[in-house]
């Protein structure tokens, strides 16, 4: 680049094409090469360490209680409680599932029933001793911490509200909900009127397996519940007839006693209660993730990018050195 006595570039100095472009990409091409080069190395590796993850599926439908079944148990009420025959509606609406399927209680029943903490903290488990495996080393930050909480304690006693965290080291029920909040997801199709329910896991038969776990304790849950809320309502109106004399308001209270009954029955005996399965889950045969080959190719590219940004960089550092240099072999011409 040509300069000025006053070291200011002449007219249409700057302007550089396509050749000038590219010969800043050959002089920079082994640094471009290097770049691209550890850049994917490094990104082999670490995506031949992640872990495989599958994925199982399950997709459920909400029921009305108003088929033939339905009909004969509410023939069936009619003649034990001698009342007209009174049509039940939709045990849940989708929107009623999916809370269910989101909310604590639920999981929480799942981990304790099947004992899940094992498996979703595999890591920390031992087989062989069939108990957590436990640091016996000395830890310094760990004691550390244990001094930090009780000067805390001893400064700021408790109100007699905070929660057991269990032994150290040892996952509790509250681990475990926060790692199926990052291994359940629960997706609703309202065009469809369908729910589905999709479980990651290293182990692809343990992603079935938990995902079936939400469908019997989901049914398990609405079945019982169902049952409680008939019998304590069936209870109350059974008192509040006793002390009823209007015959128009006993009939309307046989109706909902009727009512109550067939719900509690419906519950027993009825095998899709709450919900339809339309596809049950199954044991993945492919992982949805690492996505190895494409890690590969985008770190191929990124670092492309990123080789050639670095050389332009490079070079415009340099112009500058070079356009100071010339700056001041000006400025000593015009002195002398």
């Amino acid at each position: 680049m040509q300069y000025n006595i006053k070291g200011i570039p002449s007219e249409g100095e700057d302007e550089r094409t396509l050749l000038d472009y590219w010969r800043v990409l050959v002089k920079h091409r082994r640094l471009i090469a290097i770049v691209v080069l550890v850049s994917v190395f490094a990104t082999v590796i670490i995506s031949l360490l992640e872990t495989n993850i599958y994925q199982s599926t399950a997709v459920i439908a909400p029921v009305s209680d108003t088929g033939g079944r339905s009909r004969r148990l509410a023939a069936l009420a009619s003649r034990l409680t001698g009342m007209p025959r009174i049509n039940l509606p939709g045990t849940a609406s989708s929107s009623e599932i999916i809370a269910l399927l989101n909310s604590n209680i639920l999981r929480r029943k799942i981990i304790e029933k099947y004992n899940l903490l094992p498996v979703i903290f595999y890591e920390q488990w031992d087989e062989e001793k069939n108990d957590w495996k436990r640091e016996d080393s000395f830890n310094p930050f760990r004691l550390i911490g244990d001094l930090a909480g009780k000067i805390v304690r001893l400064i700021r006693p408790e109100d007699g509200t905070s929660v057991e965290t269990g032994e150290e080291g040892v996952p509790t029920v509250w681990d475990g909900l926060r790692a199926l909040d990052n291994m359940v997801r629960i997706n609703d199709n309202i065009d469809r009127n369908t729910i589905e329910i999709s479980v990651d896991f290293h182990d692809p038969r343990k992603a079935a397996e938990i995902a079936g776990y939400f469908l019997t304790t989901l049914n398990n849950h609405m079945v019982e519940e169902a049952k409680r809320v008939a019998e304590t309502n069936r209870k109350y109106l059974e008192e509040q007839l006793k002390h009823t004399a209007d015959p128009f308001i006993k009939q309307k209270i046989y109706s909902l006693i009727a009512r109550q009954v067939e719900t509690a029955m419906m519950a027993e005996v009825k095998e899709n209660f709450a919900f339809k399965v339309l596809d049950p889950p199954t044991v993945p045969d492919r992982k949805i993730r690492p996505r190895r080959a494409l890690m590969v190719i985008l770190s191929f590219i990124l670092s492309g990018f990123a080789g050639v940004f670095i050389s332009f960089f490079l070079e415009n550092i340099e112009r500058a050195r070079q356009r100071e240099r010339s700056l001041a072999a000006g400025t000593e011409g015009t002195d002398a």
